[in-house]
């Protein structure tokens, strides 16, 4: 029997793999209240490769937490954003995967096998009524080429990873995403439909899929763009998955995958909204939250806590420049706004708590500060025990955040609220 995900899973992420519990207690809450959710674990190899860590580590978390609150629903483990070249290690370790084409989106295809790809959809050409889009698609032969010159060599190099992983843990036994969001601009709904049915067509058994939106989605901050653009484009790639799942035979539970989804908040209730008008399932990624939260809690716990937390910004600022560079599309960062090391450690617990804890109507919250931070764990897997001993002293004040952010901030506003 085929592994098949259901209809809402949240993607956690945990830098340091000690935060399990409280992020599976925050889920918890959500079954509590009648709805399920699954967790999925996530971390990509660049992660692993920046903390240190063994990539079984993940896995090991994740069985441990379940195993001690009792969890008897479904939990995954991703292996997030793999190619060919790093995926070996995950095989033993993910039921999820990510798998990530961005270097061969924009490769131009074969004029030969793009032809050969459009004589497969005719049914494509003309004006397209799609239900749940007001207005009819209108498609021609050259439109549609132009997308598959931009996407074919992406999905078949999707197949071929696909291919390899099943190849190793036998078909059926994971669950496929593919992220199609990392390209310059947001694909439109024929442009979805077209990538959906070179999917189809390439054996893909595809149970999530991650396109690119309208809008900026920074790391550890609110969405920034029009949020009435973007819910209007959410619909419709809804829809399209929809007619698509009908027309090329994919997997029935196939739904939208939403990346650097943590603390996403003004777009959180059109999504909800969204889901609840189709009945459409959802998977969404929060990572790096979690790491804040841990930062908060160190702050909170004061003593070593605090002077370690102080110590983080510190050297995050000495070396923001490097720390910066991998995340520069996800960031905005102004360094106007950034409070010197020397403010900093005059700071009460109080005061890096309100400058960190993503609450925009706080007088004292501040963006660039939370940024800085988000990209800045490198700092912390550089202390080594050191930090990773304080997680265990202060672990009451950080579970604490975790939960009440993952809860109060995410999971409530997006299926419950």
């Amino acid at each position: 029997m085929a592994l098949i995900i259901e209809k809402f899973s949240f993607g956690v992420g945990d830098r340091f793999a000690h935060q399990g519990k409280a992020q599976l207690a925050a889920i918890a809450k959500a079954a509590e209240q009648g709805v399920e959710i699954v967790p999925v674990w996530n971390k990509s190899n660049r992660e692993h490769q920046t903390i240190g860590s063994e990539i079984a580590s993940c896995r090991v978390a994740a069985d441990a937490a379940v195993e001690a609150l009792g969890w008897e629903k479904s939990h995954y483990v991703d292996a997030d954003h793999i190619n060919l070249k790093i995926v070996d290690p995950f095989l033993n370790n993910s039921d999820f995967y990510t798998i990530d084409v961005a270097d061969a989106i924009g490769a131009p295809a074969e004029e030969s096998e793009v032809s050969a790809f459009i004589d497969t959809v005719p049914e494509l050409i003309g004006s397209l009524s799609i239900p749940g889009i007001p207005e009819p698609l209108e498609m021609t032969r050259e439109s549609i080429a132009a997308t598959a010159n931009q996407y074919l060599k992406a999905v078949k190099l999707a197949g071929e990873i696909y291919r390899y992983i099943a190849s190793q843990n036998g078909e059926g036994t994971f669950v496929t995403e593919v992220s199609m969001d990392e390209t310059d601009s947001p694909q439109t709904p024929p442009e979805l439909l077209v990538i959906l049915a070179a999917i189809a067509q390439e054996g893909i058994p595809i149970q999530t899929i991650a396109p690119k939106f309208t809008g900026r989605f920074n790391k550890g901050v609110d969405y920034v763009g029009d949020v009435v653009q973007f819910e209007k484009e959410f619909e419709d790639d809804l829809a399209i998955i929809a007619f698509a799942v009908k027309k090329y035979g994919l997997p029935e539970n196939l739904k939208l995958s939403v990346h650097s989804g943590s603390d996403k908040f003004s777009i959180y209730g059109p999504i909800r909204r969204a889901l609840a008008k189709t009945g459409a399932g959802l998977h969404i990624k929060t990572a790096g939250t979690t790491w804040l939260e841990e930062l908060i809690g160190l702050a909170e716990a004061g003593g070593a806590g605090l002077e370690i937390a102080k110590e983080v910004y510190a050297k995050a600022f000495a070396d923001s420049d490097s720390l910066c560079a991998p995340y520069a599309t996800v960031i905005d960062i102004d360094p106007a706004k950034l409070p010197s090391p020397e403010d900093v450690n005059a700071w009460t617990a109080n005061q890096y708590v309100n400058a960190l804890r993503h609450d925009p109507n706080h007088a004292e919250f501040n963006s660039s500060f939370r940024q800085l931070l988000h990209v800045g764990y490198k700092i912390a897997a550089k202390m080594g025990d050191r930090y990773l001993n304080l997680l265990t002293e202060c672990e009451e004040s950080i579970s604490r955040n975790v939960t009440e952010n993952l809860y109060e901030r995410h999971l409530k506003p997006l299926f419950l609220d």
